[in-house]
Order: structure tokens, then C-alpha cells, then sequence
């Protein structure tokens, strides 16, 4: 069930909204200030704020703002202000979508569907461009590396194939010799492959565990550390 914080201090449209939302599976959290909204979040998760624009004790853009620096949260502004520079000024902020009120239920569900599925592909990308376990840290998409702690110096041909193996986990001489090489016009044989892999190995031999097994007549397993 999804998460969504609702920060508006109109009672009544609180009340339908937490209504509403909930009918349709969701789980609301519903706060009437931006105070109340920000002690929420720094002591739970939400998948999606609903955000007003004008609050209390505050400037709901600048609210958009600061949880944009800290936090993955989808943000959907409702509010009164409809002008274009106020539309503008809520994207620059950060937020996924701007809806003016006043608004259709069936709309604003609909807007909450495609942010979320936003912010889910997001969170897929960064799960899938990270390898950890308890020694080693694979940043693929910043090209970093560290084991026990230390900075690990891999080129980017060896980021390419650790990147293909931690995804495929057994893969083929042939794949790495598509994947890796191919894509870059070279032309090599295996015995590249075997060169590389074994240049590896070595750089993972500090962790005092076998990455890298041969599995013979096929290619190479990424054996993490499951084993």
C-alpha cells in the first residue's frame, strides 16, 4: 500500500481528500501545516506528499525545496495559486506535478498513479546502478569502487564486465566479448577476455573471497557473497 503525506490546512478538503484516497488503497497521512508535515517525515517514509501551496506557517515552495535536497519523495502540489509563474515556480522547486484547484478526484488519482511510477523507475535505476555487500561497493553510475573500506581502482572496461556479471550472474565468453568489446568496434578474442578477468580477480583478492569462478566450457559466475 502506498504512502502519501497530505499537508493542507483546508479541514474539510483534508478530510474528503484522506476519504477518497484511502477507498482506493492508498494509506494517508494528513497533517495542516508544514511543521506538523516535516516532523512526519523525519521519523517515517512516504511514497508521495500532497502539498499546498499556501500554508500557515510557511511558503510550501520552499517546503518542496528542502525535502527535494533530502529525500527521493514524489511531491504534487494542490493549490489556488494558478498562475503561470506560480505553475513555474513549482517546478523549478522540484515538485512532479501542479494541480490548480479547484480539481477532480479521477484526475488528481490518475497524476498520483503516473508520479508514482516515476519515482518507482527512478528508485529501479539507482537500485540497478549499485552492487553491495558486506566488503564491496560497486558505484557503476559514478564509475567508484571500494573494498574493506578502500578505495578499489577498476578501469572502465572492468566496471563494464562487473556490471554485466553482478546483473547476469553467469555469463558466457561470448556475451563479454558482445557486450564489453563489440560495442566499442574493437575486435578481441578470448584470450582478452581471460586477461581481463584474471586482472580482476586479482584486484578483488582482497576480500578474501572468490568473486570470480570459472565455470569451464561456458564462462565465468559472479559468486557475490551468498556463498
Amino acid at each position: 500500500m502506498k504512502r502519501i503525506l497530505l499537508i493542507e490546512d483546508d479541514k474539510d478538503l483534508n478530510k474528503g481528500l484522506v476519504y477518497d484516497l484511502e477507498m482506493h488503497d492508498y494509506r494517508v497521512y494528513p497533517a495542516f501545516s508544514l511543521s506538523e508535515g516535516m516532523l512526519y517525515l523525519e521519523e517515517n517514509k512516504v511514497d508521495l506528499i500532497l502539498l499546498d501551496g499556501n500554508l500557515p506557517d510557511g511558503d510550501g515552495f520552499d517546503f518542496c525545496r528542502q525535502v527535494k535536497k533530502e529525500k527521493e519523495t514524489a511531491v504534487i502540489f494542490l493549490t489556488a495559486r494558478d498562475m503561470e509563474q506560480d505553475e513555474l515556480q513549482g517546478f523549478d522547486c522540484g515538485a512532479d506535478d501542479y494541480i490548480t484547484k479547484p480539481f477532480h478526484m479521477p484526475i488528481l488519482r490518475r497524476r498520483i498513479e503516473a508520479a508514482l511510477r516515476k519515482t518507482g523507475r527512478q528508485e529501479q535505476r539507482r537500485e540497478n546502478s549499485v552492487y553491495r555487500d558486506d566488503v564491496l561497493l560497486i558505484d557503476f553510475e559514478n564509475l567508484q569502487a571500494r573494498l574493506n573500506g578502500r578505495e578499489l581502482l577498476l578501469t572502465p572496461t572492468e566496471f563494464r564486465i562487473l556490471r554485466l556479471m553482478t546483473v547476469n550472474r553467469t555469463v558466457t565468453k561470448q556475451l563479454l566479448l558482445e557486450k564489453i568489446w563489440d560495442t566499442s568496434g574493437s575486435f578481441v578474442d578470448e584470450h582478452t577476455v581471460a586477461v581481463n578477468i584474471n586482472r580482476l580477480r586479482k584486484k578483488l583478492e582482497g576480500s578474501g573471497h572468490e568473486y570470480i569462478k570459472t565455470v569451464y566450457g561456458m564462462g565465468y559466475q559472479w559468486r557475490g557473497m551468498e556463498i
